[in-house]
């Protein structure tokens, strides 16, 4: 059985290549990270296996790929890049990764809290233009933090916040426990947050779950993170309580377009951090996640 890593950027080459064992199978890196959806069929050449870090895999496109029959994908996003239930059809499964990341991303959703409580990128924007800049920021010890949906990623935002002396409440689609955290109901979450950061996959039910009613019923001058996928928040509703106050500041690491357009609306708003959906990129994260994907490798070659 034959491989590709079909999208490699040179950091994450290296580690693959690194990791590699002498029995483990073939597998081909292409060092490209800019390959087009259009270029798989040339590029895989037969492969059975597809290693997948952020080029999307339309049905269309994957019937051509002769030979596919595993897609490995770097992450739990494959949703947003892939349709699993269409590939499944065509006889190709989609294999994720999950917790690989989730203390790199944790820790970005904390510095977005941090930098939307105090405003520093703003003011070291201003300071860079001239201008000498100083706003009241929000302390957020003793403030509420309310996490939507409540995995690896938003038990270790939970970890790092107890630990600043927040109150954290979280809510889930089901029932969950965990150590000084209070599970509620998404109404008294949203009434009751200063921070709101938001840790849901994306599916069909989360799309857009995050709503103009939702967004609306959040406390005054609320803080929103988003480091999960961005079409789980409206967001012409966000942009439009961001303008009016409503949302204090907005920490972004995912977007509904990305790259993000440098002249979208988002790029306009002061009170916004952006982020280049890097949330989950750190040494540490890259290296378990090269791991993983050997690890799917193996099993698949071995029919487990």
């Amino acid at each position: 059985m034959r491989g590709v890593f079909v999208d490699a950027n040179e950091s994450l080459a290296v580690i693959f290549e690194r990791l590699q064992g002498p029995d483990d199978p073939e597998v081909r890196i292409n060092r490209d990270p800019d390959i087009k959806p259009e270029d798989y069929p040339a590029i895989l050449d037969g492969a059975e296996i597809a290693i997948v870090d952020h080029t999307a895999l339309p049905t269309d496109v994957a019937k051509k790929c002769t030979g596919l029959k595993h897609v490995v994908f770097l992450g739990t996003g494959a949703r947003s890049y892939m349709n699993p239930e269409e590939l499944a059809e065509l006889g190709i499964e989609v294999h994720l990764i999950k917790g690989y990341g989730d203390t790199a991303v944790a820790e970005c959703a904390i510095a977005l809290m941090w930098e939307g409580a105090r405003g520093l990128a703003k003011m070291d924007r201003g300071i860079r233009a001239g201008n000498w800049l100083r706003d009241d920021g929000m302390q957020l010890t003793g403030k509420t933090l309310g996490l939507i949906g409540f995995g690896g990623i938003a038990s270790e935002v939970a970890r790092i916040a107890l630990g600043a002396g927040m109150r954290v409440i979280a809510w889930n689609r089901s029932p969950k426990k965990h150590p000084k955290v209070s599970f509620v109901e998404l109404d008294e979450l949203l009434a009751e947050s200063d921070v709101i950061s938001i840790h849901l996959l994306l599916n069909d039910e989360t799309r857009g779950m995050v709503s103009r009613a939702c967004i609306e019923a959040m406390k005054l001058g609320v803080i929103l993170v988003n480091t999960a996928r961005g079409a789980i928040v409206d967001e012409e509703a966000m942009i439009d309580a961001l303008k009016s106050g409503q949302i204090r500041h907005a920490g972004l690491d995912v977007f509904n377009i990305e790259p993000l357009p440098a002249d979208h609306p988002l790029t306009k708003l002061d009170n916004v951090t952006l982020s280049a959906h890097s949330a989950f990129r750190t040494p540490e994260a890259s290296e378990n996640l090269m791991r993983a994907a050997w690890e799917h490798c193996r099993r698949v070659t071995k029919g487990n």
